[in-house]
């Protein structure tokens, strides 16, 4: 099982990215994807986060500006951001609650994460 994630670059600020991020391998269902994000010295925060019915949950200080979606057939998330500030510089990372199969059986509610993507918002 694998995330991949896409979408990240630079962008100068009040502009917009959207994110990406696909699962993929013997996935066959998604509980529930995040987005998280990081800065150098300081922890992963939580940025947006979906469950497989589409109820959502934002930090603060994106909400208004930031919309993540996913479609569920396709075990892809989206984060959509607008209005982007400097502070909003980051490695951007997804990650996925899901269910996959595996050599000896079914697994259920198993976390993965996928590689970062940079984001990086000018004055």
């Amino acid at each position: 099982v694998q995330l991949q994630a896409s979408g990240g670059g630079s962008v100068q600020a009040g502009g917009s990215v959207r994110l990406s991020c696909v699962a993929s391998g013997s996935v066959f269902g998604i509980n529930s994807m995040s987005w998280y994000r990081q800065t150098p010295g300081k922890e992963r925060e939580l940025v947006a986060f979906i469950t497989r019915g589409g109820s959502t949950k934002y930090a603060d200080s994106v909400k208004g500006r930031f919309t993540i979606s996913a479609d569920n057939a396709k075990y892809t998330t989206y984060l959509q951001m607008n209005s982007l500030r400097p502070e909003g510089t980051a490695v951007y990372y997804c990650a996925a609650d899901l269910n996959y199969r595996g050599s000896a059986g079914d697994h259920y509610g198993y976390d993965f994460w996928g590689q970062g993507t940079q984001v990086t918002v000018s004055s």
